[in-house]
């Protein structure tokens, strides 16, 4: 008797001692995005900021397939990447991509519909505004 008890003592212990620690995650999807150069069925970013990854999902529309698949054929109508991406000042970024002396990165303001590109080249940084999402949605979930 005196062992039972004691063993629920110890259990006891261990779960009150043992910190609490929610798990949550914070997922942004942006949706429905335009894009100043291609046209595009789908054109969506989902920011896994627990996980810190982005995944793009894109869909080409006939017309900038066939642009881009007369010069390589190895281009598909329907495409994924995966990104790592990070916080800094605000924003959200893309690892670098690209040579020390010239990189680009994706850009993302956190609240905002607009996505940028920021090229440096010889430490002479550029951004410009390459896309605009129609929808933005944020989810938070604790478990």
């Amino acid at each position: 008797m005196k062992i039972i008890k004691l063993l629920t003592l110890i259990i006891s212990f261990f779960f009150i001692l043992l910190p609490y620690q929610a798990i949550r995650s914070e997922i942004i999807i942006m949706s429905s995005c335009d894009d100043k150069q291609d046209e595009f069925l789908k054109n969506e970013y989902i920011l896994n900021l627990d996980e810190l990854i982005m995944t793009r999902n894109y869909v080409y529309k006939e017309k900038t397939f066939q642009k881009y698949r007369i010069t390589d054929l190895s281009v598909k109508k329907a495409n994924t990447y995966v990104r790592n991406i990070y916080k800094e000042d605000g924003k959200i970024l893309t690892h670098k991509h690209g040579y020390p002396q010239f990189y680009t990165q994706i850009l993302f303001e956190i609240g905002k519909p607009e996505i940028f590109i920021k090229t440096v080249l010889n430490d002479e940084e550029g951004i410009s505004k390459i896309s605009n999402c129609k929808k933005v949605e944020k989810f938070k979930n604790e478990s």
